[in-house]
């Protein structure tokens, strides 16, 4: 097993929760059905925000040299992402509560376990999400922020690539793949068990209606 076998496995085991996140209702899910700038911006900050110190709390206490190298970069990723967003708002977020991905992340400890949940399920989950965030600002006339969320889109899709080229490093048996493995399709479970949490609060059904 390689890391791109691992990417490969949690996009055809995750492959509904990833469409359906990927849906217009992750937006309404993400706002509470607040889909008006301001606070499609703030939860978009508040996305980056918990990703940078997730990252940040993992750079600092691993102890492999590749993992610590990749959660520093990817952390640095997540701060500049959370800097450009924020500089967009009239009102600068508070500091978020990890939501149920990152309450999961920061659970981890092993490398193979944080790779594949952070570096493959999370970005996968984020890749998704982006996407109702570039639709937003396309139907909103707005070219430039839409911009703004392909880049970060576009460095969602490295950061898998990352993740798997880490898990080669990190991973020294197929064991290890497959703890990797499991996290990440943990992770888009989490996501998506929030997802359908939060539109079941609002009486949306998360289902796509055929």
């Amino acid at each position: 097993m390689k890391g791109d076998d691992v990417v490969s496995a949690v996009r055809e085991s995750c492959a509904t929760e990833l469409d359906r996140l990927g849906s217009e209702k992750s937006l309404v899910a993400a706002t509470e059905a607040q889909l008006d700038r301001e606070t499609v911006l703030a939860s978009a900050a508040a996305a980056e925000a918990r990703a940078r110190d997730t990252f940040t709390e993992w750079a600092e206490d691993t102890d492999h040299p590749d993992a610590r190298s990749a959660f520093e970069a990817v952390a640095e990723t997540e701060r500049t992402h959370y800097e450009r967003v924020a500089d967009l708002l009239k009102t600068p977020p508070t500091v978020p509560a990890p939501d149920a991905v990152h309450e999961y992340l920061r659970e981890l400890e092993a490398p193979p376990e944080r790779v594949g949940a952070g570096l493959v399920g999370r970005p996968l989950v984020t890749e998704r999400s982006l996407l109702q965030v570039i639709n937003f600002f396309v139907n909103e006339g707005d070219r430039q922020r839409a911009d703004l969320f392909r880049e970060l889109r576009s460095d969602a899709d490295d950061t898998v690539e990352r993740g798997a080229e880490l898990l080669d490093a990190v991973c020294d048996d197929d064991a290890a793949y497959d703890r990797a493995r499991k996290a990440a399709i943990e992770t888009v479970e989490h996501a998506y068990e929030e997802y359908a949490s939060d539109l079941d609060a609002l009486g949306i059904d998360p289902k796509p209606v055929c």
